[in-house]
């Protein structure tokens, strides 16, 4: 989103706020920039959106290919620095994050003390900005 002008960052969100909007009902109170890369531009644009950027401080490396034996030593590494807290990047979209590294990493996060919730618990805020009902699908205008 770095090389978006302010009208593009603003399509991209609205997109996606859409997407999350009409399948969910909810519309969100926090933005993960992809990649984490963001600019000032991309800062005020969440800010007038009224969301809060959210940006991790531990990858798993799912994302770049590292095998579940290797997810699971980048978590015993970073809890082995015994950070105060530790915001994880995964994605569901790997099966073996989902039935491999999450529940290995949740035990040794827990048996380190780790107390696991959500964003927006740890942030004291709500989770969305509004919550209603999900709109019908109409597959001439849902394009996620």
């Amino acid at each position: 989103m770095t090389s978006l002008t302010w009208d593009q960052i603003n399509n991209e969100m609205w997109l996606i706020e859409q997407a999350i909007s009409r399948i969910t009902g909810a519309y969100p109170a926090f933005f993960r920039p992809p990649y984490g890369k963001y600019n000032n531009l991309v800062l005020q644009a969440a800010h007038v959106r009224g969301q809060d950027v959210v940006v991790w401080d531990f990858d798993s490396q799912d994302s770049t290919g590292a095998s579940s034996a290797q997810q699971k030593q980048n978590y015993d590494n970073a809890i082995a620095q015994h950070p105060s807290n530790l915001l994880a990047l995964n994605h569901e979209v790997h099966e073996t994050t989902v039935t491999e590294t999450i529940p290995y990493a949740i035990q040794k996060l827990q048996a380190a003390g780790y107390r696991l919730v959500t964003v927006a618990e740890c942030l004291g805020k709500n989770p969305y900005q509004s919550v209603g009902s999900p709109a019908p699908y109409d597959p001439s205008t849902w394009h996620c």
